[in-house]
This record gives C-alpha cells, structure tokens and sequence, in this order.
C-alpha cells in the first residue's frame, strides 16, 4: 500500500508544482509544452512511464507525446495508440482513472506486441471549462503498487494549469498561422498588382505568356510551366509556350478538351490538382518524369467571352501546394487569361479600324478624286468634239480641264497631308507649326495668315501639351485641306502668363458640329481627347456656309 504524503509534504508539492506551472504557460511551442508536462507529471507522481494525448475538436487524438521509452522500444511497437482500451474510455470521461492493475481492469484493450509491460495507471482528463482537451497518463508508480490520491490530487492539478497551457499554445499558434498566411497573402496581392498592369499592357500573346510564367517560376518555384490555347475549333488544344523540362504528357502538342489534366480543365472549366505517385490518375502517366515531379495543377485561362486555353504547372517540392499558392496561380492564370483576350481584341480592332479606315478613303476617292478625273475625262471629250466646229469653245473646255485637274491633285495632296504622321522632332512648338503651316500651303494651295508669340512665355508648356497641340493643330489643317473649301485659313499662337492657346479658323463651307462631332472623316473627337488628356480643353464653333474655329488652351506650369 502506497504511503500518504504528510500535510506539509502535500502542500510543499503542490508549491513546487504552482511554481512549474508559472513556466509552462510561457511555452508557446504545443509539441514541447507536452514533453514538459509528461516530464513533470512524471516526476510529481513518481513514475516509471508518462504520457500526454491531446485531441482534436472532434475528440480523436492528434498528438501523443511519451516519456520514459526509448526510442529503441517505440520503434519495435507495431502501431501508436488508437485511442482504444483505458485510453478511450477516459477520453470519453471527465473523470480521472485510477487502477492498481491495468489488465484486470476490464475497460483494457491489451498492448501491442513489443510494448513494455504496463501496471499502475492513473489517467486524467485536461479539461478548459466544458472542452476537452486531452489526457495525462501515468503507469507504473515507483517503489509501490498503485498511486495514492495524493498523487491524483497532485495530477489533477497540473492537468488544470496543462489546460491553461495547452489553450494557450494553441492560440498563439493559430494566431501565427494567421499571420502567416496574412503576409503570404499581402505579398501574393503586391506580386499581382505589380504583374497585373504589366499583363494587360502587353500587346502580344508570346510577351502576356513570358511575363505570366515567369511569375509562377520564380515566386513559386515550379518545375514546370506549360501554356495549352483553344483553336478556333473549340474543341482542341495547342501547346504555344513552356518553360522547364516538359514531362511526357505535356510534350503532346495537341489536346482534345476533356482528355488528360489540360482537357479536363478546359471542359470543368476550374482548377485541377493531382498527386503524382506511382499510381497516377488514368490519362496523365505521363506526368512522373525523371525529375520527381512530385504534383500538377491545371488553371483555365478565362476571359469575359470563355475559357481561352489552360496554364499547367508541376513541381518537385515534397511540400504539397496549399490553397494559399492555389488560389495564388488561379488569380494569374485569370489575368493572363484577360490580357490574351484583350490582345486578341485589340488585334481585331485594329483590323476592323483598318477596314474601316480602308473603306472610307475608298468611298472619299471614289466620291471626290474619281469623279472630278471622270467628270475632266467628259470635258476633254467634249473638246474633241468641239474641235472640228468651235476651237474657241474648245480651247475654253481644255483651259477648265487643266483648272479641273488642279483642283483633284489638291485633293489628293490633302490627301497625302491627312494620311502622312508628323513628328515634333527637336523643334520648338512655334517651329513644329510652322511647319505645318508651310507644308499645308504647298500641298493645298490655301492662303494662310500665320502669328505667333515672341513673349518667351511658351517655354513654360510641357512637352506632352506641346506635342499635343501639335498634332491638333495637324489635324485642323488637314480636315480644312478635306472639307473646308476654304480660300483663307488663320493660325494663331499666343500665351497668357496661365495658358497657351491656338487658334485655327478658316471662311470655308462650316458644317453642324452636333452631326459631325463623333465622326471621324472630321475628328473632332479626337482632337478633344488630345487636349484633354493633358489638362487642356479644345472648342469648336461652326455654322454652315461662314466657316469653322478652333480654339485649343493648355495650362502653363508655374
């Protein structure tokens, strides 16, 4: 029979003990604060062998932590505790167990072959309020029989100060994960805003893919990057772009939608993941290569108008991709997905403006230029006609021949003037214009009152106005050499100590601003555009059969 301990030799544990407990709860590491409680419930109890289990919230053990075994012992034990036997039943208790005897006790479930012979158990619930957290176990009381209850006294002690612990470890460790996964969180959105203006800024697909797998490369550290794009069938895939040593499924280069990890993706239309053990899913065998790829992942590429292909990714790293790196990969698969759309969009407006750019001169030449050549073609007919009867009508029908032909090579200089770009090279504002100004007289044969500034004041204007009210000022001349009719046209150039301001106007046929202000045979809309994306405004005035004004303000820097 086990002796009692003295009221003083109770109480002097009971001190030591309150006194232990101070550093446990300082302990934020769960796996080391265990060791430390089997240690010192151990030590307080006087046993050969201690434990500590926890569980989780559903009440399965998850951690098991054991002193006074060698690892010699544990590594012959066929398998951990299951929770099964004494285990279980003061896992589903909140009472503490006290047996002199394991195996009479009929709760027992036996030991594993090669596990060291067990007697006295005292087992204790840790216990925080109405949530169980886990168990403390004690076999084998040294130099007696069974524990006392002082011994249990003393356990159950610890186990409350372990609880405090135990929670308390707990807590610090998810408030770690949290942070952890807050910062991972925080950078993967800096890496996608940094990427995400670069994707949709590039203006060819090859340049979206580099940009896009060099991301997943680097941050992430893949293995493996491949890039599949939808045919205009729809229902095939082509390889256009990789990176790393492709594993032999991903050397296809063509995939039908639903075959293998890239078809399926396309068809689901959302990511896929696998592990890439022996046994591999049917359809990507191919996938284990002689680098140990460990995982694959498979991200569709969608835009607004579908899904346009599929960004495949594998990785040796034995860590496995967690959520955070999953949705990491979806959200740049998404912009990579959007900038090949936008690209592909962008492409087929250019194509379409051509057409239409195409069309309009089209229509513009054959509505002006081939119809005053035809109607000079009539003219010159008519004086054939006129020569054997009337040579003086007929030298007359020559003489407005020759003025009709003049007339057409202005507007085909018009023309040339509207289609041919201009550049403010290393020129001054006031040179770039007259410039213009000179070239336009040349080419339409307009009068034209050319005035600008010498107050010094024009340095002031940055150079993007500059180049701005440059080319609005080009424009104006060429839709006066289209449109206008006009015999006189003014450009004026002046600055205010707040603004620079240009003025072009012309006594031409006018039109109706409200019908012609969105087109672009005149422009306007464009012009407007101009100036107000450098802190400028522009005016028209018009009416039809007095002319057009133009009048365009930037402001100064101070």
């Amino acid at each position: 029979m086990a002796t009692a301990l003295t009221f003083e030799q109770l109480v002097q544990r009971l001190a030591d003990l309150h006194q232990a407990s101070l550093e446990l709860v300082q302990d934020m590491s769960l796996d080391s604060l265990l060791e430390r409680i089997a240690d010192l419930a151990k030590q307080q109890a006087g046993s050969r062998f201690a434990a500590v289990g926890v569980v989780d919230e559903a009440g399965k053990l998850v951690k098991f932590i054991h002193v006074g075994i060698t690892d010699d012992e544990v590594a012959q034990i066929l398998h951990p505790p299951r929770g099964l036997g004494l285990i279980g039943a003061l896992a589903a208790s909140d009472r503490t167990i006290r047996i002199p005897q394991i195996e009479n006790d009929p709760r027992s479930a036996g030991f594993p072959p090669k596990h060291p012979r067990m007697t006295s158990f005292l087992g204790v619930p840790i216990r925080l309020g109405e949530k169980h957290l886990g168990q403390i176990y004690l076999t084998d009381k040294i130099d007696a029989p069974e524990f006392t209850p002082d011994d249990q006294q003393v356990i159950e002690m610890l186990a409350t100060y372990a609880a405090v612990a135990i929670n308390n470890a707990r807590l610090y460790t998810q408030l770690a994960e949290r942070e952890s996964t807050l910062t991972r969180r925080n950078e993967n959105l800096a890496l996608l805003n940094d990427l995400a203006p670069i994707l949709v800024s590039s203006m060819d697909i090859p340049d979206v893919l580099d940009k896009g797998l060099t991301q997943v490369m680097e941050y992430l550290g893949m293995k493996v990057s491949v890039v599949y794009l939808r045919q205009e069938d729809g229902r095939t895939l082509k390889q256009v772009y990789h990176r790393g040593e492709l594993p032999c499924a991903w050397q296809q280069p063509i995939y039908a939608v639903g075959d293998g990890l890239i078809g399926k993706t396309i068809e689901t239309a959302s990511p896929q993941l696998i592990t890439l053990e022996q046994n591999c899913p049917e359809g990507n065998a191919g996938l284990i290569g002689e680098d140990g790829l460990l995982q694959a992942a498979c991200f569709p590429l969608s835009g607004r108008l579908g899904v346009l292909g599929a960004l495949g990714v594998a990785t040796n790293n034995p860590l496995p991709m967690d959520e955070l790196e999953m949705q990491f990969l979806h959200a740049i698969s998404m912009w990579m997905g959007m900038s090949i759309e936008n690209v592909r969009l962008n492409t087929q407006q250019r194509r379409i403006a051509v057409l239409e750019e195409r069309e309009r001169i089209g229509m513009d030449l054959h509505d002006g230029v081939i119809q005053s050549i035809y109607a000079v073609g009539l003219t010159l007919e008519h004086a054939r006609l006129l020569l054997s009867e009337d040579t003086h009508q007929a030298r007359q029908r020559i003489d407005q021949a020759v003025i009709d032909l003049n007339s057409t090579i202005r507007d085909i200089r018009a023309y040339i003037l509207d289609l041919r770009p201009r550049q403010l090279h290393d020129e001054s504002l006031e040179q770039g214009i007259q410039r213009l100004v000179t070239e336009f007289k040349a080419n339409s044969l307009v009068d034209v009152n050319l005035k600008l500034p010498n107050d010094g004041l024009m340095n002031k204007l940055a150079d993007v106005q500059s180049v701005a009210m440059f080319h609005i000022c080009q424009e104006a001349l060429a839709n006066v050499a289209k449109h206008a009719r006009a015999r006189r046209v003014s450009v004026a150039l002046w600055s205010t100590p707040e603004r620079t301001l240009l003025e072009i106007s012309d006594d031409g046929k006018g039109f109706d601003p409200e019908k012609v202000r969105l087109t672009l045979g005149h422009g306007l809309a464009n012009m407007q555009t101009r100036a107000r994306n450098v802190g400028g405004d522009i005016e028209f005035s018009s009416e039809q059969g007095n002319g057009t004004t133009i009048l365009v303000w930037m402001p100064l820097s101070t």
